[in-house]
C-alpha cells in the first residue's frame, strides 16, 4: 500500500520513526501541526524465578568437537560457493542462499539442474519467492530422515522445514533413549524447545520417548502435527504446546515438572504468542537455569544449538559448563558442518552446538 497524501490543515498526521514509535502531528488552535509523541508499547515485565545457583564441579569437558553430516540418499550438500549452496532434499535440487559459503562453487554447471530457486522476492510470499525452472511445485513434498517421513516445505524465509546438519544431534539422542529405556520402568521424558517442524520430536517419539514439544509459532505447530501423521506416529505420546518457551518452563517448574532430556534450539530473536520478546544473548542464561531446574534425578542430556551469533562455541560451553555444575558427566561444544559430496568436499559450518550428557550415556 502507498503512502496517502498529507492531510489538509488543521487534521493529526501519524509518521513511523522507524524506532517503533510513532509521531503524531496534532492539530493546533490556528491549524498548525503541534508535534507530539506516542510512547512505545512494550511486552509486560515478568518477574523471573528465583533459582538457585548450582554448586559443585563443572563437568568434565571434550573437544572442540566438529559434527559432520556426510551425504545420504535422504540428503546431500552437491555444491556451495558465491553466498549460495546447492542441495539435494529427496528428488529435488535445492538452490538456496548461504552467506558461509564465500568460495567458488566446484561445478556451476550442475546449479542449472535446480528443481527449486529461492529468490526472496519481498514483493510475494510463501512459494511466490520461489522459482521453479523445470515444473511448477507446490508447498510441500515428500522427505525422509533414517525412513521416518516428513514433509518438505517451501517458506518465504528460505527455509525448506528442516535443518539437515541436527542429524548429528538426532542420532545421538535416539541412540541414548533406545539405551535407557531398556534399563527404566517408565520412558524418558523429553522436552524440545523451539521445536519447529518436529522432526526431532519424531525421532524421540520413534526412540520411545514420552515428548513434550514447544514452539511460539501456530503455523511449526501445525506442521509438526501433519509430520506426526505422515510419518504414522500418531499413536506415540508426543504433546504439541504452542506457547513462549520460558514461559513454558516457567510454569512446569511450579507445576514439579521434570524431564530426563532437554532439546533447545532457539533464535537469535523471537517473539512469543503474547508479545513476549527473546533475545538470545539476555536470555539464554536463564533459560538455561530453568532447563536446569526442570532435569529430573537421573537426567540424560541436554543439547544447545545457536544459529547466526557473534560468539564462539566457547561462549555456549562456558555457559553450559556452569549450568551443568555438580552434575557429572560429559561436557562436549563444537560447531555442526556438513561436508560436500563428491571429489576434494569442503565442509559448510551451520551453527554452534553444546551437549551435556550423563557418564552413563
Amino acid at each position: 500500500m502507498g503512502r496517502k497524501a498529507a492531510a489538509k490543515s488543521g487534521s493529526a498526521q501519524v509518521k513511523d520513526t522507524g524506532a517503533g514509535r510513532q509521531r503524531t502531528r496534532a492539530p493546533s488552535p490556528a491549524g498548525q501541526a503541534v508535534e507530539t509523541k506516542t510512547p512505545r508499547v512494550e511486552p509486560p515485565v515478568v518477574a523471573r524465578l528465583d533459582l538457585p545457583a548450582p554448586t559443585g564441579e563443572r563437568p568434565a569437558e571434550s573437544g572442540p568437537l566438529i559434527l559432520t553430516v556426510a551425504a545420504t540418499p535422504d540428503y546431500a550438500l552437491l555444491d556451495s560457493g558465491r553466498g549460495e549452496k546447492l542441495e539435494r532434499y529427496g528428488p529435488l535440487l535445492v538452490r538456496r542462499p548461504e552467506n558461509q559459503a564465500i568460495w567458488e562453487p566446484r561445478d556451476p554447471a550442475r546449479w542449472q539442474d535446480a528443481d527449486a530457486e529461492f529468490t526472496g522476492d519481498t514483493d510475494e510470499e510463501g512459494t511466490g519467492r520461489w522459482r521453479f525452472p523445470k515444473v511448477p511445485l507446490g508447498e510441500t513434498w515428500p522427505l525422509t530422515y533414517d525412513g521416518l517421513s516428513y514433509q518438505g516445505r517451501f517458506t518465504s524465509f528460505r527455509h525448506v522445514g528442516v535443518f539437515p546438519e541436527q542429524a548429528a544431534h538426532w542420532s545421538f539422542a535416539e541412540d541414548a533413549i533406545r539405551k535407557a529405556n531398556r534399563a527404566r520402568q517408565t520412558p524418558v521424558r523429553l522436552l524440545n524447545m523451539f521445536g519447529y517442524t518436529g522432526v526431532a520430536s519424531l525421532v524421540a517419539a520413534r526412540a520411545g520417548a514420552d515428548v513434550t514439544h514447544v514452539d511460539a509459532s501456530k503455523k511449526a505447530i501445525g506442521w509438526a502435527r501433519e509430520n506426526q501423521e505422515m510419518a504414522g506416529l500418531g499413536d506415540k505420546p508426543v504433546r504439541w504446546i504452542c506457547e513462549d518457551a520460558v514461559r513454558y518452563a516457567e510454569r512446569e517448574i511450579k507445576r514439579g515438572s521434570q524431564y530426563d532430556a532437554i532439546l533447545l534450539d532457539p533464535p537469535k530473536f523471537g517473539r512469543g504468542p503474547k508479545g513476549e520478546v527473546w533475545q538470545l544473548f539476555e536470555d539464554l542464561p536463564y533459560l538455561l537455569s530453568l532447563t536446569r531446574a526442570l532435569l529430573s534425578d537421573k537426567p540424560l542430556f541436554v543439547i544447545l544449538t545457536a544459529y547466526s551469533i557473534r560468539a564462539s562455541f566457547y561462549s555456549l560451553s562456558a555457559l553450559m559448563g556452569e549450568t551443568m555444575r555438580g552434575l557429572g558427566g560429559d561436557l562436549a561444544s563444537g560447531e555442526l558442518v556438513i561436508r560436500e559430496d563428491g571429489a576434494e568436499p569442503r565442509v559448510l559450518s551451520t551453527s554452534l552446538f553444546s551437549r551435556w550428557s550423563a557418564p552413563d550415556v
